[in-house]
């Protein structure tokens, strides 16, 4: 399970935004503007569930969703933060980090499979991530 090899899968490249990397995770924002949502992706091949992963590995990605979250919530304030590893359509494991606010287009309920998308403008987009950046000290 190396770092040498991966790739990411091509429905997450498709529906996010590069924010930067960290140690063990790639951090992508997920290009919808309803919620603050990043979804982190460690680089390792063939991973599937956060139980495939070495114990060095779990608790570093435990560390980097903290620290990410973290970010998110300074840069967008939020109610609640889901965080998720489903893999039912997506099998390569990433983990999900949505800040919901009380009233969302989805709340209560998950935000999957709730309404379309909609797209960050160029700007609104790039003033997040660079705000991102920041605070992930990137």
């Amino acid at each position: 399970m190396s770092e040498a090899s991966f790739t990411l899968d091509a429905r997450l490249a498709a529906d996010t935004q590069p924010v930067t990397s960290l140690p063990l995770c790639d951090v992508l924002l997920m290009n919808d503007a309803r919620y603050p949502w990043l979804i982190l992706v460690p680089r390792r091949t063939g991973l599937v569930e956060i139980s495939d992963m070495d114990a060095t590995d779990q608790t570093l990605l435990w560390q980097e969703a903290n620290h990410a979250s973290a970010a998110l919530r300074a840069a967008v304030p939020f109610d609640k933060l889901n965080l998720g590893a489903l893999g039912n359509i997506v099998r390569q494991l990433h983990v999900h980090l949505v800040g919901r606010r009380e009233g969302d287009a989805a709340w209560p309920g998950p935000v999957w499979g709730n309404g379309r998308a909609q797209v960050y403008d160029d700007s609104a987009g790039e003033k997040l991530i660079t705000t991102l950046r920041q605070s992930l000290g990137n």
